[in-house]
C-alpha cells in the first residue's frame, strides 16, 4: 500500500509536468485542455482537474481516478474529458497516456471533418499515413452521452489502424486526442500533430493539388525512427 502511495504522489507531479507542457508549448489557453497516464497494474488514472487554470495546478489538484471514473483520490472533480481518456485506454491497451488540446491548426482540420494527409517527412517520421478524422456524433449520441461517444466513435475510427503507428486523432468539430507509452509522450505527440496540422494547412494553401507522400517514401521515413531495425538517432 505504502508503494501504491508513493507511486501515485509521483505520478502526480508527472501528470502536472505534462499538463504545464500544454500550455508552454502553446496548445492551450485558460483552462482548456488535459493530460493523463494510467497504471494498469492498479487501474487507476491521474488526471488534470475539471476548470482549473494551469496557473493554480498544483500535484494535490491532480484527481485519481478508477477505471470506472469513480474518483479514488483528490477533492477536485477530475477532467469533463475524464471519460474519454477512460475509454481510449480500454480500447487501445498498448498506451499508457492521453492529451488533448484545442490547439488552433489541429482543430481547423477537425471542424473541417478532414484527415491530414501525409504530405512530408516531418509527418512521416511520427505518423504512419493521415492523421484520421472520426466521424460526427449522431444527435442520439449526442444526446445520450457526448463524452462516453467521443471515445466510441475514437475506437471504430481505430478499427484498421495501429494506435501506437498512428498516436493521434481528430474528431470531428472538436480537436485533437493524442496518446504514447505514458503522458509525457501523449503530450510530444500533440505538439507534433499540431505542427503537422499547420505545415499541411500552408502546404494545401500553396497548391491546393498537392498529393500524398508515396508510400515507400512514407516506410522508408517511419520506420528508420520506429520498430526493431529503427536507426534513427544514438544507441542506448
Amino acid at each position: 500500500m505504502v508503494e501504491v502511495r508513493e507511486m501515485l504522489e509521483t505520478l502526480k507531479e508527472k501528470v502536472l509536468e505534462a499538463n504545464l507542457e500544454l500550455q508552454r508549448k502553446g496548445l492551450v489557453l485558460y483552462t482548456w485542455g488535459n493530460a493523463s497516464e494510467i497504471v494498469r497494474e492498479e487501474g487507476l488514472v491521474v488526471i488534470k482537474p475539471s476548470g482549473v487554470p494551469y496557473e493554480e495546478l498544483t500535484p494535490e489538484s491532480m484527481v485519481v481516478v478508477d477505471l470506472e471514473g469513480r474518483v479514488v483520490e483528490g477533492t477536485l472533480r477530475p477532467s469533463v474529458d475524464t471519460k474519454i481518456h477512460l475509454d481510449l485506454y480500454r480500447a487501445f491497451p498498448e498506451i499508457g497516456g492521453v492529451a488533448h488540446t484545442h490547439s488552433t491548426y489541429a482543430c481547423a482540420w477537425a471542424q473541417a471533418k478532414k484527415d491530414i494527409p501525409c504530405l512530408g517527412g516531418t509527418h512521416a517520421d511520427y505518423f504512419f499515413g493521415p492523421i484520421p478524422c472520426t466521424r460526427p456524433l449522431t444527435e442520439e449520441e449526442v444526446e445520450r452521452s457526448f463524452e462516453g461517444d467521443t471515445g466510441k466513435v475514437i475506437a471504430e475510427r481505430f478499427i484498421h489502424l495501429k494506435p501506437l503507428q498512428v498516436p493521434g486523432v481528430l474528431v470531428a468539430s472538436h480537436g485533437p486526442f493524442t496518446w504514447g507509452k505514458d503522458c509525457m509522450e501523449a503530450v510530444f505527440h500533440s505538439v507534433v500533430l499540431e505542427e503537422i496540422a499547420r505545415m499541411a494547412f500552408l502546404t494545401l494553401n500553396i497548391d491546393a493539388l498537392t498529393e500524398p507522400m508515396g508510400a515507400k517514401l512514407l516506410e522508408k521515413r517511419y520506420f528508420r525512427k520506429h520498430g526493431k531495425n529503427a536507426h534513427y538517432g544514438q544507441k542506448g
